[in-house]
């Protein structure tokens, strides 16, 4: 099983603006004989940009970084349901690159390398709930009371290590569409610069992506409740049960900071667990398709 040098993550954000406030970036290294130190925020003096996110995944692409990268958003839309992202759309992607490269394209025009026209054509909008205003819309193609989930998000809930939830979703502090949506755009910019775990198998070497979900980090290091963290007290309690020394005291504490602390940390120990490597349900058609949350068994 490959073994990595250095550990990141990346909280994100799907908020239409240059510099959104919930796009963190924490790095750590490996446990050594002296111990694990507690993972690092890469400052940004203005705050992240997704182009400067994108920008720096490149630059450890050029110097061919010994490093697991997790991003928290997911890498996919539902497939399986029904053998579509889109159902009824004639130019439909058949598989999550395919997916990358029309929403990036549909997008095209929007800056800070938004996803805001999706919902501009009714052919996508029909299928998301979101905000019109101060108005939530539904779309008539929106399933259920949660919106359609992907395979890993089911087995996640099904395995309580989350309450993972529809990227179909567009409303409320729990949605991780936008991210999401986002975060292909820059998936689909990247290319081939990084291989991006399950989609491509994991490279002798270089750096390597996952997907995450920050509330798996927070349920192994012992969050029974809110998974939130927003204090240097919570975070270090949280860190020591992931086998982490204590952080150097932030300026101040914001979820976006520990959160992207805390996954680092625990991508560091989950990295050797050869099981999550290698999920019971994840088929190989599945991998190229909706893709999987590392850390969901």
């Amino acid at each position: 099983m490959r073994r990595f040098s250095q550990f990141a993550c990346f909280d994100w954000s799907g908020q239409a603006v240059a510099r959104p406030k919930g796009i963190a970036l924490a790095i750590t290294g490996p446990i050594t004989g002296a111990g694990a130190k507690a993972p690092a925020l890469v400052a940004s003096d203005t705050g992240w940009s997704r182009t400067e996110a994108l920008q720096w995944l490149r630059d450890r692409a050029a110097e061919n970084a010994d490093m697991l990268i997790g991003f928290d958003f997911s890498a996919a839309l539902p497939f399986v349901d029904h053998g579509a992202y889109f159902p009824g759309w004639a130019n439909g992607a058949g598989d999550a690159r395919a997916l990358w490269q029309r929403i990036d394209a549909l997008c095209a025009g929007a800056p800070y390398l938004s996803a805001s026209p999706l919902l501009e054509l009714d052919d996508f909008a029909q299928h998301f709930r979101y905000q019109a205003g101060r108005e939530t819309v539904t779309g008539s193609r929106f399933e259920g009371p949660l919106g359609r989930l992907r395979i890993t998000e089911h087995q996640c809930r099904q395995q309580k290590r989350g309450n993972a939830v529809s990227c179909f979703n567009l409303v409320g502090a729990a949605q991780v569409g936008k991210s999401s949506l986002t975060g292909m755009r820059v998936l689909h910019q990247l290319g081939d610069a990084i291989p991006v775990w399950p989609f491509d198998p994991v490279p002798a070497h270089g750096p390597m992506l996952v997907e995450i979900y920050t509330g798996i980090a927070a349920r192994a290091a012992g969050l029974t409740g809110p998974t939130k963290l927003r204090h240097g007290e919570s975070l270090d309690r949280a860190l020591s049960a992931l086998g982490s020394a204590p952080h150097d005291p932030l300026p101040r504490y914001d979820d976006h900071s520990t959160d992207a602390i805390l996954a680092s940390a625990w991508l560091r120990r989950a990295a050797d667990d050869h099981a999550l490597w290698h999920p019971a349900n994840l088929s190989a058609s599945l991998a190229q398709t909706e893709g999987w949350t590392f850390g969901v068994a």
